[in-house]
């Protein structure tokens, strides 16, 4: 698959066709939030304006129309993620919810001889959670570096791993770096000393094939805006046995079995975790992104973005001062870099100022910027709908940011 393909999808997205400060857009910021193809937008309408109703609550057709929808979903993500049962899927307000959802399950279950192993490479979402977790049941907190190239020290890892190992958290793929790592060995390593593995996936699921069967993860997060699809939803994947065992996350309507006044028994899964309305419109236009990922391929995706990143490296290589951060042999479509001798924030405003939307920061990523000893870096990461002449657009806006700033 060549990277022509954006120009046969460019037209699903309408916000593509804008002009930003009277420049044609070129979006280059899909790690925080990817476009919406014209299908999820026509999913959330079509919710609101013909059946919009709760869910699980009604004998009347609305009603019933929303649950079905709603419920078509979850078999729809229960299908791309290769879970064994629906009921392993919770709807959850995103990726972070979904790592707290378990952080606070584990309250309960850690001791203060225990410990927490995380890596270097973690968004704060995968990183805070655990560091709460650790101060509340004083269990240490452990971390794995990364080298030079944004890899992971396996060696370190292994070293790491004891019979005191409990839980360890990981992303599938870096945010800041688009580090891809070994999620399927890592799992394993920590299953042989009994820890239980919590990956965060969600810069994988737009971008790979994910089967938790496979990986033999015991919870996987994700997030639906990322993936196309529309803000405040996500998963997260557990096995079932985990998701029997972790206390519910909040209390309140559709988690309950029974409710008197002294005491509550709980519903069965998936629902023990879904407390109050869920974002039942959010849901549904997930259904459509996921539908339409589907009908362009992963495997084309994953083809065109890495055809496109080979490409945006050669560009911005061959740009005098720029240097690269992220070089992992396995990586995904993120080109992370900075200008020498320049802020990154004010070659991100320059860029901005031609139409050029990228992001510039940690990333909430501080970790990895205080390893290799920089303020933040600027990031522009690919989609299915980026093309060449994007990239192209980006090497030229950044060879006249150089020549203003430097």
């Amino acid at each position: 698959m060549t990277p022509m393909l954006s120009d046969k999808i460019r037209s699903d997205f309408p916000i593509l066709t804008r002009q930003v400060h009277g420049k044609s857009l070129v979006y280059l910021d899909n790690a925080a939030t990817t476009q919406k193809p014209q299908a999820v937008i026509d999913a959330l309408v079509g919710y609101y304006s013909g059946y919009n109703s709760n869910v699980h609550r009604g004998v009347h057709q609305l009603s019933q129309e929303a649950t079905d929808a709603f419920e078509a979903v979850r078999r729809q993500l229960q299908e791309h993620l290769h879970a064994a049962e629906s009921h392993e899927i919770i709807l959850t307000k995103g990726t972070t919810d979904s790592l707290n959802l378990v952080a606070h399950g584990f309250r309960s279950i850690l001791k203060p001889e225990d410990e927490i192993i995380v890596t270097q490479l973690e968004h704060h979402s995968n990183l805070v959670p655990w560091q709460m977790l650790a101060q509340h049941t004083g269990a240490t907190l452990r971390y794995v570096p990364i080298d030079g190239r944004g890899v992971l020290d396996q060696t370190v890892y292994q070293s790491l791993l004891s019979e005191r190992t409990k839980l360890v958290a990981f992303n599938h793929i870096s945010n800041a770096l688009g580090t891809i790592n070994p999620v399927k060995a890592m799992t394993a390593a920590a299953h042989a000393v009994g820890a239980v593995v919590v990956v965060d996936g969600a810069q994988a699921l737009p971008h790979c094939s994910v089967d938790v069967q496979d990986l033999d993860v015991d919870f996987y997060a994700g997030s639906a805006h990322k993936m196309y699809g529309p803000t405040g939803v996500g998963l997260l994947y557990g096995k079932t046995a985990w998701l029997e065992t972790l206390p519910p996350y909040q209390g309140g309507g559709e988690m309950i079995s029974e409710v008197a006044m002294e005491q509550s028994s709980y519903a069965g899964l998936p629902h023990k975790f879904e407390a109050g309305t869920p974002n039942i419109a959010g849901v549904i236009g997930w259904g459509a992104a996921l539908s339409w990922m589907q009908q362009v391929g992963l495997e084309a995706i994953e083809a065109h973005e890495q055809a496109l990143l080979a490409y945006g490296t050669e560009r911005l290589l061959a740009i005098p001062g720029v240097k690269i951060y992220g070089v992992a042999p396995e990586k995904a479509a993120v080109l992370s870099f900075n200008v020498a001798g320049v802020h990154p924030y004010d070659v991100g405003t320059l860029l901005d100022q031609m139409g050029i939307a990228v992001r510039t920061g940690q990333h909430c990523t501080q970790p990895i910027m205080d390893c290799f000893g920089i303020p933040g870096t600027i990031r522009a990461s690919l989609a299915v709908y980026t093309s060449r002449e994007d990239l192209d657009a980006l090497a030229h806006g950044l060879e006249k940011a150089i020549a203003l700033l430097v």
